[in-house]
């Protein structure tokens, strides 16, 4: 692989700030992510440069953009401390996760409902049935005496006009 000039290094560190800088101010591509991928990608340079690297005897040195990419990572931190969202999908993610909360809140709420309308509901049918037995048995029980009179029904020749006294 090519050793980078001084000046292609340059141009690539310009072009990894300006993608960095358009990161943090959450202008992400579609898909993207807040990360060191999305980082290289919006720049056009490899991942590989945000790493250290490892000599043949071992020992490691610094990716070419290991520095940016630190810088990026802790600017990225302090943004969050701070209480804000650099990417919309966490944001996204946040809101849906809120929203779910209050759905299962409301579940709770219309469980509870429906348990207390199913008792109201027992207790109803419940009283009727009582009622249905106390009307049949006072029923049964004229008819066994046999002392009730009838009383006589309304007339129906003679109605009296709406709102007229007689």
């Amino acid at each position: 692989m090519a050793r980078l000039t001084e000046e292609s290094k340059i141009h690539n560190e310009a072009a990894i700030r300006a993608a960095m800088e358009r990161i943090l101010k959450g202008d992400l591509p579609p898909g993207g992510k807040a990360d060191l991928k999305t980082l290289a990608a919006l720049a056009g340079v490899t991942r590989t440069g945000f790493y250290p690297k490892k000599n043949r005897d071992g020992t490691t040195r610094p990716g070419a953009y290991q520095h940016l990419a630190e810088e990026f990572e802790r600017r990225l931190n302090e943004l969050r401390d701070a209480g804000e969202i650099v990417d919309p999908r966490i944001a996204q993610i946040e809101r849906l996760k809120a929203q779910n909360a209050g759905l299962k809140e409301r579940i709770v709420t219309r469980d509870e409902q429906i348990a207390q309308l199913a008792e109201f509901r027992t207790l109803a049918i419940s009283r009727l049935a009582a009622q249905h037995h106390e009307i049949e048995r006072l029923r049964r029980q004229v008819t066994d005496i046999g002392v009730v009179r009838q009383l006589p029904g309304a007339r129906t020749n003679h109605v009296a006009p709406f709102g007229s006294c007689s």
